[in-house]
């Protein structure tokens, strides 16, 4: 879901809120398993109590898939602040509250600020429609001590080491909204006879995490993961779905 300047500007709020001197004094966002202790100890009301019944999802917070670029930008109005802004894609419609929970604890020796980009993830699987864009920011104080930002997503990572700056990371994959009815070709394998490139889908232009299911294979494990692209092949290996699950 593609994230609004209102909600970018309640993400800052909120992260400045929560920074007491330094962006590695916060402490990362956990998901939530069925919700916390109440302040006086007791156990939270049960789904059932708050009519909420018993079948809720459970929220799934992941890695977003994809970092296309990381900036800095430095405020020096009022209190001085780094803003780090990252943009990103996800796999699919639904992500949404986007944030960048940091991974560095106190000063590190080589000055990078490592954050992990991550979203709350549809509850359930996804057709491949497209990647949605999405982005967050995180704000720190400019007495940090950092010379860099390293900003990992689901597949890779992205390095800005100047700051304020800004950099780019590679060209996403193919986003499989188009691959249903084509030829899935094996990698390092030839396209079948009489088909052209807009006929087939080559293995090695799918996102990594990737699974293809032919019509006669097994499947071991049913964990899900909204990062993984699922192809399902027919008989002549043709994709008949392709989903993110």
């Amino acid at each position: 879901m593609k994230s609004t300047g209102a909600a970018i500007a309640l993400l800052a709020v909120s992260l400045s809120a929560g920074l007491t001197g330094s962006a590695f004094s916060q402490t990362p966002s956990q998901p939530r398993a069925g919700g916390a202790n109440g302040a006086n100890g007791s156990q939270p009301p049960s789904a059932a109590n708050q009519g909420g019944g018993g079948d809720e999802q459970p929220e799934v917070r992941a890695p977003v898939l994809k970092v296309l670029s990381v900036e800095v930008l430095r405020s020096t109005h009022g209190t001085t602040l780094d803003i780090v802004r990252v943009r990103g894609l996800t796999s699919s419609q639904g992500w949404e509250e986007a944030e960048l929970v940091p991974l560095t604890r106190g000063t590190p020796k080589d000055g990078m600020l490592e954050l992990m980009f991550v979203a709350r993830a549809p509850a359930e699987a996804m057709e491949a429609t497209g990647f949605e864009p999405i982005e967050a920011i995180f704000p720190i104080e400019a007495s940090h001590p950092f010379k860099g930002v390293n900003v990992h997503g689901a597949t890779e990572s992205v390095t800005l080491t100047q700051l304020p700056g800004y950099a780019e990371g590679k060209a996403a994959a193919e986003d499989c909204s188009k691959c249903v009815g084509k030829v899935f070709v094996a990698k390092g394998a030839p396209a079948p006879a009489g088909k052209t490139a807009a006929d087939v889908v080559k293995e090695e232009q799918l996102p990594p995490l990737s699974r293809v299911i032919k019509h006669s294979d097994g499947i071991a494990s049913a964990e899900s993961n909204p990062n993984r692209l699922t192809l399902v092949l027919s008989k002549d290996g043709t994709i008949s779905s392709a989903i993110w699950d």
